[in-house]
């Protein structure tokens, strides 16, 4: 009796699993304006508890209590989200004046290009013109940046406001849980998964950022020495897209090296911007990033681009910033996990760390993850 219900309970099981990953790919997508903000605030708040920890260890801010220091690093995040949304405000109004500019420059470039190639006036050429070149709307592309850089602003005070709150309530988390979680150790193997994706994801996200800021430093030197129009604004763009593996340090040389098109209308120019960009981003992806990053994420190079195209398939651009942290959050929650673990093997890049470090029994005792 028991060989024949085993087929059936394992397809019961296929059909519920089925049935949830459906049920979860819905809420993704219905509740992506709720749930991004909630992700970026517990990923702010993983990154402030790191800080904390570090100014803690600084002679001017340690005597200052741990709810003080994040507190400071709070309000550093919101004044940082401020200054980013003044420079796009401002960029966005100055661009939209020099728009008509550019649009006549893209014409005048496209007229000598047809005319030196000899097919100005050939009528299969005036066709293909017709309808590609000629559809390009500087004021209208102009606009939908404007309006993607905007609503990442937006998620970005709601994820403020949520980790103020969140941020408040660190301190009791771990009381909260020992409660809720009382038999057989489960609050403090709950508390150990924690700790090990605050250490590595904390780790990663504040070392990814100063990589980026480097990135970005670089990529304004670069282009205000080139005379680029808002070096500062495309510098902050390219420090952005960089979270986004592999494809992200394209995009980001790819917005600036077309506006120096229609900006300079000379081929030269706009090769030597992008020559040097790249030789920036090469740097840093090759050499710099590596060697500070190290592994502090477990995840294979297919697994991060199935990641990327998950996220960013329900959430756009800020799933696909948000990929590796949430995939690498979802291993790290496999591996604490006997049914779960063979998962996180497949998900991890070096398998030798699960080798070093077998599954442990939950423990007695816990730390918290207070700062």
């Amino acid at each position: 009796m028991s060989r024949q219900t085993d087929p059936v309970r394992g397809l019961l099981a296929l059909a519920l699993a089925t049935f949830l990953a459906i049920m979860i790919g819905w809420l993704l997508v219905i509740g992506k304006s709720i749930l991004l903000p909630i992700v970026i605030a517990v990923l702010s708040a993983y990154v402030m508890a790191n800080a904390s920890s570090a100014l803690g260890r600084w002679r001017p801010t340690a005597p200052l209590p741990g709810f003080v220091r994040r507190m400071i690093l709070l309000l550093g995040f919101v004044v940082v989200i401020l200054a980013f949304n003044g420079v796009v405000i401002v960029t966005v109004r100055d661009l939209m004046i020099t728009a008509p500019a550019y649009q006549d420059n893209l014409e005048r470039i496209t007229t000598q290009a047809l005319s030196m190639l000899g097919v100005a006036g050939n009528p299969d050429w005036q066709a293909v013109r017709a309808v590609t070149i000629d559809q390009i709307d500087m004021q209208g592309l102009i606009g939908m940046l404007a309006g993607s850089v905007g609503s990442l602003v937006g998620l970005l005070f709601m994820a403020v406001v949520y980790a103020l709150f969140l941020t408040g309530e660190a301190g009791s988390f771990a009381y909260k849980l020992s409660v809720a979680l009382p038999g057989q150790g489960q609050a403090a193997k709950t508390l150990d998964v924690i700790k090990d994706i605050n250490t590595r994801i904390a780790d990663y996200l504040a070392i990814k950022t100063l990589i980026n800021m480097i990135l970005g430093g670089l990529s304004f030197v670069i282009l205000w020495l080139f005379g680029v129009d808002y070096a500062l604004f495309w510098a902050l763009i390219i420090g952005v897209l960089n979270y986004i593996p592999y494809f992200g340090s394209l995009l980001g040389v790819a917005f600036p090296v077309l506006l120096t098109v229609v900006q300079f209308g000379t081929i030269q120019a706009t090769i030597a911007v992008a020559v040097c960009l790249t030789a920036a981003q090469m740097w840093v992806g090759n050499w710099l990033e590596p060697r500070m990053i190290g592994r502090k994420v477990n995840l294979s190079p297919f697994v991060v681009l199935v990641a990327l195209s998950f996220w960013s398939a329900f959430w756009g651009v800020p799933g696909a910033i948000l990929a590796v942290p949430l995939t690498s959050m979802l291993a790290i929650i496999f591996a604490a996990f006997e049914q779960t673990r063979p998962l996180a093997v497949l998900l991890a890049n070096d398998v030798i760390e699960f080798e070093r470090r077998p599954l442990q029994p939950p423990r007695l005792t816990g730390g918290s993850v207070e700062n």
